[in-house]
Formats: structure tokens, C-alpha cells, sequence
């Protein structure tokens, strides 16, 4: 299945969004599709065997809205000097065009600028550069439109154009409201400056023509409303844009009957137009869009920050001369040098120099990492101190930073099961409307005695109060938020669904080793049978262990190394998954491991059954070393506990969550370890194939389990617990089986993440109880209900104003998301 997001245009509403996704589903090789209200995307998977990307496309014009599509080609301006006449601008265009994946090229001599699209995988713009040197001009320098302010500039330019068409509506609705309400106000002993050739009475005609040449411009600024509603409703998907359209155009309508009913003598007929109401309500509908499109921008500034981080230029070495270019022209292998206050432009591995990164927009970590010869550098991180040179090894996409971004893109394009009930609801929600409003109209036509005019009033004012945008955006903006904060946190969350789990969760289970200890052990005793000395024992041992992956292991020939002792010729290796090894070292048969492979070879233990214990209770992890079949001695090993560690688990303690922790280490040692920490549970002795087994046995208690771990062996664990979270630092592996990613590794974004959650599904449901709320209580006052019990008619223009804040207001509670801070508790030790 191949997977695409596409930006969207004309999205109004839930209606919109429900009925895209509907049209997608109905098109054959389609898996998934998703639509997010508030970023107007489009996530669909799809079998690319069966359905090519321009039919989806094509489905989605076909029902009336737009995908925006994105060039391949990048576009650069240069500023030329030199050119003296319009012959020099065409002769550097000519000069640029003969260059091979150049698109499209065009100097202005006025400005003395060039534009240029092109493709950087078939031509760098430094040879645009030259191109132009050689033409006999100066290239001056490059300004540079990168990808990531595409989308961002794409939205400031349309909420640029919804405050025009705001402002251009109040222009003529202001003095329209002014005209047709000063008349009426008198009546109540109001009075205010009129002029008497617009006496509606005396001049009706002159009146009713006024307001009509006033409504059209707010109707032609407000022309979507009617493009888009009525080709939903005619496709039988009505949407926001429908319940606007029906309800101004009846007001408009009846208006322009009783215009004609005015210019035929009936000047009674005055007192039943409409026009201001018409063009109030779509002023208000656009200062409510304008508002909306505003606060929708500020859920994604999480993606904005990210994007804006990375570097737009670099300074590589070419030629032993150094020579700074723009970012999308690094190439892999590339050297490059980065002095000190300086950003890593794209990731790599530092060739020379030493120095120290802040990496904390990757990880969160305010503290800088040295970094010398061998050590990874990642994109937008800021060089402190040092001036290092590294070789670039992942540009573009591949970049950490680039992975990043995508992961919380898509977290921010799922939907969280939550949502659900707010999907089905807003696809039978504008049908309803409309049928309440047509039956309300008609039961108060009748109940009136046949007043149209007051059954108009209730019409129009049923379809205009009701607002599906705010059951729509409920969920999405606070998801969004709240996964652009997680990222700012360093927690990267994979989606919706994930966020909304985390909050139930009401059991951790931590693996041991990596994650609540450093994950690099190291040897602390040796002890020895009788007439085996202990140097020679670690000698063997770490001989054998060289050819292991084991981190404790690895401690062992960190040991030996340490003391200066050479490693001996292995002649046969073997490892024991979940036991130890065994090897032919010099014509001896060495087994090294556990107690259980110990006892499945039969060798005794009695002799430093003793002193096995004593280590095991201080924690430390005992290595059995037999040779020839006769236990040798021990080796032991200890992994330091992190000290985030007792600090996270306290905070989870605090939140109500039950702390496990899984290891395949032998009881005693994880007892040990445990207790340190504060552990409840321990499962000791685990073999890395059990681990799954052993959180299926959890969930069978009924319990919400989450897994935290960061190895290969923690993989099928992290995919089997009902939340997965990975270390950053573990394997690639465990962080895609993980739903959650832990950048830093510190154990006390556990509970940051947990809290996260928490606080996100409350803005949710707060966000939902208000969206439901709104349209229960909204939607009957407005169809006069209180009216009936002697209270007052709600007038069309106020229900056109609610409707307008009930989406601010719902998007309003979702930014609240963007003041959640880590609590102390939760940073300590960090």
C-alpha cells in the first residue's frame, strides 16, 4: 500500500471533511482515508496497482473542493547586477535556460532580479551562479523560498484574504444595518441622525434599492458560501456553506419579492426586507472564518518551530577551500564545517575537531553533548564551542529532524478513537438542521396564522445558529496541539489513537536494563574456585565474550581491556539466547552465563553459592564461568540506575499506576535493582521471547499496560503492550514497534507523557461537551422554543454571531493545550 497526504482548499466544515473521506472510501484500491478539519489535510493509503494518485485527486474536484498541489522544483530569486538595458535581461535568461533542469527562468530588468525554477537533484544553484558570471553579469545573493514556509506562507496568504473580504463586507453592512434598523428603533422612542430622503415610508423604493445595492457587494465577497453549498446540496452532502447559503438567499429572496411588491404600490411591504440580515450574517460568518483560520494557524506552530529550526545555508570544504551554499545543494559525503553558535545544517559524523552541541530541539535536553571523532551530529542542533568538521550522511527527508517532522505530521493527521462519535454525529448533522429548520418554519407559519415573515425569521435563523465546524475541530486542534507539545518535549507521539490510549493506562511495565539502568554495565567482582586465578578468569571470560553483543559482555571485555590483559584466539562460538555462551578457547570448553545454564549442563553451584547471593542482593548481576565442565569462578557485573529513574517511578506512583519492571536478569539481582527504584512488581528471569507473553498475562488481568524499553528483544513487547514507549537512545527497531518515542533518555517523560495525554482527552471532551452543547441548547431557542413559553425570538443576526464564536471558542480552549509545562516533579534529575 502506497500512502500520500494532500493539502485541501474549500474544507468549511465536519460535513466537508466527513464527505471527502466518504468519497474516497467508495473509490476501489483505497485502505485508508482520513481528513483533519483544522490542518485541511488529506491522509490516504492506497493500493497503487489498482487507483494512481490523479484519480484521487480527481474524485476530490469532482465534489467540489481543490487539492493544492506542490512542485517537485525548487524556485530561488537572484538579484543581478550588471545589466544596463532589456538585451542584458534576455541575454541571462538565455543564459539560464540552456541549463539542464532548469523549468522555467524570467528576468526582470526593472527590479534587476531573476526567477528560476529548477530541479536540485539535476542542477546545483551554484551553477545557475556561474552560468550567470559567465554571461558576463554578478550573481548577488540567493534569497531562498524553502518547502517548509510553502505551506505557511500559503496559509498567511489566505487569512490576508479573509480579513479583505471581512473588512470589505462590514464596509457596506455596517451602514446597511444602520439604514434598516434606525427606522425601527424610532418606534421604541430610540432616535438617531437619518436622512429624510430615506424615509421608508415616503420613499420606499429609494430605501429598498439602497440596501440592495449594499447587500450585493458583502454577497459577492461571500460568493463560496454559495458555490460550495449549493453543489454540496445538490450532490445530497450538505455542509456549513449549505445551512449560509439556503438561509441568506431566502432572506434575499423575500427581499426582492417585497422590492417588487413596493415598486408595484404596496409600501406596507417595507417592513419586510431582509437585506441586512443577509449581509450581517455572512460579515459575521467571515469574521467567525477569519478568527477560525487564525487560531487553526497557531495549533500547528509546534510543525513551524520545527521547520524554521533547520539552517538555510551550509559551509562545506571543497577543494581544501571553504565555500558556504545553500542547504539543498549538500550532497551525501560532503565535509562540513561548523564553527561555534553555528547550526548542524544536515546529520552526519564528526571527521575532526571537538566540541559541545546543544541538541535540545531534537531531545529536549538543555544540557550540551561533547562530541568528538565518530560521534553522530543531527540537523538544527547549535554548535557551543568548538569548530568541528563532519561528513554529511543524511539530507533532505532522511534527516532526524526531517523524520521528526513527518512523525508529528502524521500523529497530527490521525484521529483518536474519541472522535468517533463526533464523526458519525456531523454526517447526519447539517441533513438534520435542514429539516428541523423547514419543519420549524412550517409549524410557526401555521401557528402564526400564516405570518411568513415570522416563520422566515425562524427559518433562517435555525440554519445559521447550527454549526457543524465546532464539532469538527473539536477533536483535531487539541490533538494537534497536543502532539506539537509532546514534540517541544521531546515525547514524539505516533498518533491519535496512542495519545487517547496513554491516558488510561494504569500499568508500566520498564524493562530493566538501558532503560531504568544506563545500559552500560561494568565489571565489579571477580571470585574464583580453588587454584584459579582471578586475572586469568576475566582473561577467558572477556576472550569468549568478544564474539557477544551482550552488554554484559561487553562490560566483561571493557574489564579486561581495562587491565591491560590480551584476549586469547577463540576457536568455536556459540550464543545461548536468554542463557550465555560457550566457546573453545586454547583446547578448553568455557561456558559463561546464568544460573539456568548452569543447571541444564549439570555444574554445581554449592561452592560460591554464598557469595553468588551477596552479589545478587547488592544488585549486581553474577556470571557463571565453567571451564571443562567445573565451575571457574564468577564475574560480576553491575548497571548503574539512572537518575531519573526512582524520581519518574515516584511520579507514576503519585498518578495512581502500577510500576512492573521485566528483565532477564535472575531474581535476586532484579530484586535489588527494584528496590533502589521503588519498583511494585518484579518479573525476574524473563527470556526476550517470553516478554510479550508476559504483558499478554497483564492485559489478561485487565489491565492497561504500557511497555517501556529500548532494544531489538523489547520490540515484540512494545508492539503487544496497549502503549509502546521507546528510549530514544534504543534501537531503530524499538522505536518503530513503540507508539511513543522517548527522544531523551530520561524516564521521567513517562509520566510527562502520561500527563500529556491526560490533560489532551480533558480538552477533548471539554472541546466536545461545548460543540454538543452549543448546538442542543442553540438549535431549539432558535427555533423558538422560548418564544413559545413567552421568552424572546433569537434574531437571525445573533445566531449568525454565535455561530461564529462557537468555533473560536472551541479552537480557544485547544490553545490552552500550548501552556502545558513538564511538572517539577517530573524534571527531576533531568
Amino acid at each position: 500500500m502506497e500512502s500520500q497526504v494532500l493539502n485541501i482548499r474549500g474544507m468549511t466544515c465536519a460535513a466537508c471533511a466527513q464527505r471527502i473521506e466518504r468519497a474516497m472510501r467508495k473509490l476501489s484500491g483505497i485502505g485508508k482515508a482520513s481528513v483533519n478539519l483544522a490542518s485541511e489535510k488529506l491522509f490516504v493509503e492506497f493500493d497503487g496497482a489498482v487507483l494512481g494518485l490523479p484519480a484521487i485527486k480527481e474524485a476530490v474536484h469532482k465534489i467540489g473542493y481543490e487539492v493544492i498541489e506542490k512542485t517537485d522544483s525548487t524556485n530561488i530569486t537572484i538579484p543581478i547586477g550588471g545589466m544596463t538595458c532589456v538585451a542584458c535581461a534576455q541575454r541571462v535568461e538565455k543564459a539560464i535556460k540552456k541549463l539542464d533542469g532548469v523549468t522555467s527562468v524570467s528576468v526582470n530588468f526593472a527590479t534587476e532580479k531573476a526567477t528560476i525554477a529548477y530541479e536540485p537533484q539535476k542542477v546545483r544553484a551554484s551553477v545557475i551562479k556561474e552560468a550567470v558570471e559567465k554571461a558576463g553579469y554578478k550573481a548577488l545573493e540567493i534569497s531562498k523560498a524553502d518547502a517548509g514556509d510553502e505551506d505557511r506562507a500559503r496559509k498567511q496568504r489566505e487569512i490576508k484574504i479573509l480579513w479583505t473580504k471581512f473588512i470589505v463586507a462590514a464596509v457596506f453592512s455596517i451602514p446597511l444595518l444602520y439604514i434598516a434598523m434606525v427606522p425601527m428603533l424610532t418606534k421604541y422612542g430610540i432616535v438617531l441622525p437619518y436622512p429624510k430622503s430615506l424615509d421608508p415610508m415616503n420613499y420606499s423604493l429609494i430605501y429598498a434599492l439602497l440596501q440592495i445595492i449594499l447587500v450585493l457587494p458583502v454577497i459577492g465577497v461571500g460568493y463560496r458560501f454559495y458555490t460550495v453549498g449549493f453543489k454540496a446540496l445538490w450532490n445530497r452532502s450538505p455542509n456549513m456553506d449549505s445551512l449560509i447559503a439556503i438561509g441568506t438567499t431566502a432572506a434575499v429572496l423575500y427581499s426582492v419579492y417585497n422590492t417588487f411588491q413596493i415598486a408595484t404600490g404596496n409600501f406596507r411591504a417595507v417592513e419586510s426586507l431582509y437585506f441586512e440580515t443577509a449581509g450581517v450574517i455572512i460579515t459575521l460568518i467571515l469574521l467567525g472564518k477569519t478568527l477560525e483560520a487564525v487560531s487553526k494557524g497557531k495549533t500547528s506552530e509546534a510543525i513551524k518551530k520545527l521547520m524554521g529550526l533547520a539552517p538555510k545555508t551550509a559551509l562545506i570544504l571543497q577543494d581544501g577551500v571553504e565555500k558556504e551554499i545553500p542547504i539543498d545543494e549538500v550532497e551525501i559525503g560532503d565535509i562540513i564545517i561548523v564553527k561555534p553558535g553555528a547550526k548542524i545544517p544536515v546529520d552526519g559524523t564528526v571527521t575532526d575537531g571537538h566540541t559541545s552541541i546543544d541538541e535540545s530541539m531534537l531531545t529536549g535536553e538543555s544540557m550540551p553533548v561533547d562530541k568528538k571523532a565518530g560521534d553522530a551530529v543531527y540537523t538544527a542542533s547549535l554548535n557551543t564551542t568548538g569548530t568541528v568538521q563532519f561528513r554529511a550522511e543524511k539530507i533532505g527527508s532522511d534527516t532526524a529532524l526531517a523524520q521528526i517532522i513527518k512523525l508529528v505530521e502524521d500523529a497530527q493527521g490521525s484521529k483518536a478513537p474519541i472522535a468517533q462519535m463526533a464523526d458519525i454525529v456531523s454526517g447526519y448533522f447539517v441533513p438534520i438542521v435542514c429539516v428541523i429548520a423547514l419543519l420549524s418554519g412550517i409549524a410557526w407559519f401555521f401557528g402564526s396564522g400564516g405570518n411568513l415573515e415570522f416563520a422566515l425569521t425562524i427559518f433562517i435563523a435555525v440554519l445559521v445558529i447550527a454549526c457543524p465546524c465546532a464539532l469538527g475541530l473539536a477533536t483535531p486542534t487539541a490533538i494537534m496541539v497536543g502532539t506539537g507539545k509532546g514534540a517541544e518535549n521531546g515525547i514524539l507521539i505516533k498518533g491519535g489513537e496512542a495519545l487517547e490510549t496513554a491516558h488510561k493506562i494504569n500499568t508500566i511495565v520498564f524493562d530493566k536494563t538501558g532503560t531504568i539502568t544506563e545500559g552500560k554495565p561494568t565489571v565489579t567482582d571477580v571470585l574464583t574456585t580453588e587454584g584459579v586465578l582471578p586475572d586469568h578468569l576475566l582473561q577467558i571470560t572477556a576472550s569468549a565474550e568478544k564474539g557477544s553483543e551482550h552488554p554484559l559482555g561487553q562490560a566483561i571485555v571493557a574489564g579486561a581491556q581495562d587491565k591491560g590483559l590480551g584476549l586469547l584466539k577463540v576457536d568455536d562460538f556459540n550464543s545461548i539466547t536468554g542463557r550465555g555462551i560457550e566457546a573453545q578457547i586454547g583446547g578448553q570448553s568455557v561456558l559463561a552465563g546464568n544460573r539456568k545454564l548452569m543447571d541444564e549442563r549439570n555444574i554445581s553451584l554449592t561452592e560460591l553459592e554464598t557469595d553468588s547471593d551477596t552479589l545478587a542482593s547488592e544488585g549486581k548481576t553474577p556470571m557463571y564461568i565453567a571451564i571443562d565442565g567445573r565451575l571457574a569462578g564468577i564475574v560480576a557485573v553491575a548497571d548503574v540506575v539512572k537518575p531519573s529513574s526512582k524520581s519518574a517511578i515516584e511520579s507514576l506512583h503519585k498518578m495512581g499506576i502500577e510500576v512492573v519492571m521485566i528483565t532477564g536478569d535472575n531474581r535476586r539481582t532484579a530484586d535489588a535493582i527494584a528496590k533502589q527504584v521503588g519498583i511494585d512488581r518484579v518479573l525476574a528471569e524473563v527470556l526476550p521471547q517470553d516478554k510479550s507473553n508476559e504483558i499478554k498475562k497483564l492485559q489478561a488481568e485487565g489491565r492497561k499496560v504500557a511497555m517501556v524499553g529500548d532494544g531489538i528483544n523489547d520490540a515484540p513487547a512494545l508492539a503487544q503492550a496497549d502503549i509502546g514507549i521507546a528510549i530514544g537512545s534504543g534501537t531503530d527497531v524499538a522505536m518503530e514497534s513503540a507508539d511513543i518515542v522517548l527522544m531523551r533518555s530520561q524516564l521521567t517523560d513517562v509520566p510527562t507523557a502520561i500527563n500529556l495525554s491526560k490533560r489532551t482527552i480533558r480538552n477533548i471532551k471539554q472541546n466536545l461537551f461545548w460543540a454538543f452543547g452549543y448546538n442542543v441548547v442553540g438549535i431549539p431557542i432558535a427555533a423558538g422554543v422560548l418564544y413559545l413559553f413567552g421568552g424572546p425570538l433569537l434574531n437571525p443576526i445573533f445566531a449568525a454571531a454565535a455561530m461564529s464564536l462557537s468555533s473560536v471558542s472551541v479552537l480557544t480552549n485547544a490553545l490552552r493545550l500550548k501552556r502545558f509545562k513538564a511538572t517539577s516533579q517530573e524534571r527531576i534529575g533531568t
